[in-house]
């Protein structure tokens, strides 16, 4: 499977290349990128990891992530996809496609993340069969929750992983948001 491009006014998602690394391990180190996620800057090591894993999701099953760059000067903005990693979660997410972003420090506060989000998401509607798609977050990211809510998804309920609460949302498949139209920016 070739990942698809996707394009916005301010925004290229693209599949991710080795090229990146020094990008995705320099985002994955700052402790305001992960304060959210893990709360533990990651190593080159599980940086890598994480880098071969992305590119790995669309071989295997058809989709994944995408690295989000400007379409002004290409720089690396962050991450946004879709993912089934299989975690050890309770409740179980149960299989179904995982929705995901992160920005680094730098893009913060600008829109990027609800504009890339969303033109993921009209991809999906628009390419997959997929009934619904889930996201989780630590409850006090109230940020990422409020761009999860701009694309549909709704709350349905809590979750225990890697011993911490984690705040389960929901997005049934289908949804083309009538707002939103390709290479529109999004705020």
């Amino acid at each position: 499977m070739i990942p698809p491009v996707l394009k916005t006014d301010r925004l290229i998602l693209r599949p991710h290349r080795v090229q990146d690394f020094d990008d995705v391990t320099a985002m994955w180190a700052d402790p305001e990128v992960v304060r959210h996620i893990s709360g533990t800057p990651s190593s080159r090591s599980d940086s890598w990891g994480r880098l071969l894993r992305y590119i790995g999701h669309w071989q295997a099953l058809g989709f994944g992530y995408w690295v989000v760059e400007s379409r002004a000067d290409g720089q690396f903005l962050g991450e946004v996809g879709f993912a089934d990693y299989q975690r050890d979660i309770t409740p179980s997410l149960g299989g179904v496609p995982e929705a995901g972003w992160v920005l680094s420090s730098t893009a913060h506060g600008q829109g990027y993340a609800s504009e890339a989000v969303q033109r993921m998401h009209q991809w999906a509607d628009e390419e997959t069969d997929w009934r619904e798609t889930v996201c989780i977050f630590d409850p006090k990211h109230t940020v990422s929750q409020r761009v999860a809510t701009k694309v549909g998804y709704k709350v349905s309920g809590e979750a225990l992983f890697m011993e911490q609460p984690t705040l389960v949302m929901r997005r049934p498949g289908g949804i083309v948001d009538p707002v939103f139209t390709p290479g529109a920016t999004v705020r």
